[in-house]
C-alpha cells in the first residue's frame, strides 16, 4: 500500500519534499498546498515507478505524483516550471516503455492512471456532431481495452490500433501507435481529432490541426517532449460482430513481401472489399514454435517445413464482417487471395472469432506468461522502420544472416509493411523517406542475466545496417547522445527543437528520453 501524506490542517505547516539531485546535492521544495498531498515517496512507490516493462534501465525519482484532476497535473508541472532549480517530470501511464523512456531520475512520475475515473464516472465519452461524425473523448489515462469495451456499447469502435490493448491512449499517441490496421487508416495519430495538453510550462491546451496547430502537431508522436497527453478526441466508426483471420505460409522472402505489398495496396478508408489487417511474422528454427493459432492436426508438417527451410515467413491477414455477412466477405477474400499468391500450398489456416477476440488476441499470451513468471522480466527490444527497397537486403543481413544464424532464441519477431501517404509529416514521428516502408519488431524476452546478449545482437544489426546504408529509423527507439537523436530526426530536427524551446523550454518533461537531458 503507498504511503499517503496528508497536509495537517495547521495551515502554516507545510509538505515538504527533499530532492536529491544528481550532482549530490540535496535540495528541500516546497509544493503548493492544494498538491502537497498527491506525493507519495514509499519504498515500494519508489521502487515500481524506478523500471519500465524493459526491465533494463533503473532510475530513481524523487517522488510519485497521484493526480485527482487535470488541474493537480498543471498545478504539478507549472511548479516544476518556475521552481528555482527545474524539476523533471515523466507522466506514466503502464510504463511499457523498454529502455528507461517513461523513467525521470531524481524528478516526480506522474501517475497517470489516478485519473481514470474522472470523466463522468468513466474517462470515455462518445459523441457525434455533423462535422466529424462519431468520436469518442478519451482521457490520456485511460487503457485502449476501455475504450474498446465502452465505444463497442454504442456499435462503434475506433478505426486504427496497437497489438497489445493494454497500453494508454497517452502512451501510445506520444509515439505513434501502430498495428496491422495501419496500412489503410494510418497509425492511431492520423486518427486523432483533438487534444488537451499540459505544456512544459503547466499551462493547459486544446490543440487541433485548426486551434493552437503547433502544439497538436508536435505532441502526437512527440515522446512526450512537449506535453502530457490528458484528452484525445478519437476517430469513431460502426463496429463488425466478426473477423476471417487468415495466415499464409511462406519459403521465399520476395514472394512474401511482394505479395504483402500488392494486399497493401488496396487500402482505401472506405473500400470495403480491402482488408482490415494485414501483419507478417517469422517462424525460426530456433526451438520449439508457438503453433497455438493452428490445428494440432498440422503441428507436425509446419515443424517439419520450418526445420526444412530454417526461416517460415506468416502473412497474417484479416477482413471483419457484420453476422449478415459471411458469405459475402469469403467471396471477397477469396477475390483478394487468388491468383498470383505465392504462399505454400496447403499452408493456409483460418480462424473465424469475434471482433473483441481478434483485437485483444495477444491478452491470452500475456496471462500465460505472468501464470509462468514470464512476463515481469527484460524485454530488450529493437523495433526498426525499414525502407522497402532495402528490405530484400534486410532479410539476407540480418533476418538470416545475424538472428537465424546466431541461434539466441529470437522469440516474436514481426514484419510487415505500411503506406507513408497513411502518416502526416508535420507530426513529430520519424519515418523513411519512401512510399512504402515495413516494421521490423524483434519483440525478445530474456532472463535478468541474458538480456545482454540479445543488446548486443541488436546493436550487431544496427551495425549492419549502419555498413549496408539501410537507412533504418528506429521506433520506440533509444539512444545515448544528443548526435544519436539530431541523425535520427534528420530534416525534422530544427522544427523538433524549436517546438521543444516553445512548448518545454526547461526541458523537464520526459527525461527518460534522453534527448535533451542526456547526462
Amino acid at each position: 500500500m503507498a504511503k499517503h501524506i496528508t497536509i495537517p490542517k495547521n495551515f502554516m505547516t507545510i509538505f515538504i519534499v527533499t530532492f536529491f539531485m544528481s550532482n549530490a546535492l540535496a535540495i528541500t521544495l516546497l509544493p503548493p498546498n492544494d498538491i502537497a498531498d498527491r506525493f507519495h515517496n514509499d519504498s515500494e512507490t519508489i521502487k515500481i515507478a524506478s523500471s519500465d516493462f524493459g526491465h533494463i534501465v533503473q532510475e530513481i525519482p524523487a517522488a510519485v505524483f497521484y493526480p485527482n484532476s487535470i488541474d493537480d497535473i498543471a498545478s504539478l508541472v507549472k511548479y516544476a516550471y518556475n521552481n528555482s532549480v527545474p524539476i523533471n517530470v515523466a507522466a506514466r501511464g503502464q510504463a511499457h516503455s523498454t529502455w528507461g523512456q517513461s523513467l525521470a531520475r531524481d524528478g516526480v512520475v506522474v501517475n497517470m492512471t489516478s485519473l481514470e475515473n474522472r470523466l463522468n464516472g468513466s474517462g470515455i465519452i462518445v459523441s457525434s456532431d455533423s462535422s466529424l461524425g462519431f468520436y469518442a473523448d478519451v482521457g490520456g489515462e485511460q487503457l485502449w481495452i476501455d475504450v474498446l469495451n465502452t465505444t463497442l456499447q454504442y456499435g462503434l469502435s475506433p478505426v486504427s490500433w496497437v497489438d497489445y490493448l493494454y497500453l494508454t491512449v497517452g502512451g501510445t499517441l506520444s509515439n505513434a501507435g501502430i498495428s496491422g490496421q495501419s496500412f489503410r487508416f494510418g497509425p492511431q495519430i492520423s486518427n486523432v481529432y483533438e487534444l488537451d495538453v499540459i505544456t512544459g510550462k503547466g499551462e493547459f491546451s486544446t490543440c487541433s490541426p485548426k486551434e493552437n496547430s503547433e502544439l497538436y502537431y508536435a505532441v502526437l508522436g512527440g515522446l512526450g517532449q512537449f506535453g502530457i497527453i490528458t484528452r484525445a478526441r478519437v476517430a469513431l466508426e460502426p463496429a463488425p460482430k466478426r473477423v476471417k483471420w487468415l495466415r499464409l505460409f511462406y519459403s521465399d522472402f520476395s514472394a512474401f513481401t511482394r505479395d504483402q505489398e500488392s494486399l497493401i495496396s488496396k487500402n482505401e478508408r472506405r473500400d470495403n472489399k480491402a482488408l482490415n489487417y494485414l501483419e507478417g511474422m517469422l517462424l525460426l528454427n530456433q526451438g520449439p514454435q508457438d503453433l497455438s493459432f493452428y490445428p494440432v492436426s498440422a503441428y507436425a508438417r509446419i515443424n517439419s517445413l520450418v526445420t526444412k527451410y530454417g526461416i517460415i515467413y506468416c502473412l497474417e491477414a484479416a477482413k471483419y464482417y457484420y453476422d449478415d455477412r459471411e458469405s459475402r466477405v469469403e467471396k471477397e477474400l477469396l477475390d483478394l487471395l487468388k491468383g498470383n499468391l505465392g504462399f505454400q500450398p496447403d499452408f493456409m489456416f483460418e480462424k473465424d472469432v469475434t471482433y473483441m477476440e481478434f483485437l485483444n488476441r495477444v491478452r491470452s499470451s500475456e496471462l500465460f506468461l505472468r501464470s509462468k513468471g514470464q512476463w515481469e522480466v527484460p524485454h530488450p527490444w529493437l523495433n526498426l522502420f525499414v525502407p522497402e527497397s532495402r528490405i530484400l537486403d534486410f532479410n539476407s543481413g540480418v533476418l538470416k544472416n545475424i538472428i537465424l544464424k546466431q541461434k539466441i532464441p529470437a522469440g516474436i519477431v514481426l514484419i510487415y509493411p505500411m503506406n507513408r501517404n497513411k502518416w502526416d509529416d508535420k507530426m513529430s514521428v520519424v519515418i523513411p523517406d519512401e512510399d512504402v516502408f515495413y516494421v521490423v519488431s524483434m519483440l525478445h524476452s530474456s532472463g535478468f542475466n541474458k538480456w545482454e546478449a540479445y543488446d548486443n545482437q541488436n546493436k550487431e544489426i544496427l551495425q549492419f545496417c549502419d555498413d549496408a546504408g539501410i537507412k533504418v529509423k528506429p521506433y520506440l527507439g533509444h539512444y545515448e547522445t544528443q548526435e544519436d537523436w539530431i541523425n535520427h530526426f534528420g530534416s525534422k530536427w530544427e522544427s523538433f527543437r524549436a517546438r521543444k524551446a516553445l512548448f518545454d523550454p526547461k526541458m523537464i518533461l520526459s527525461p527518460g528520453q534522453r534527448i535533451f537531458n542526456n547526462n
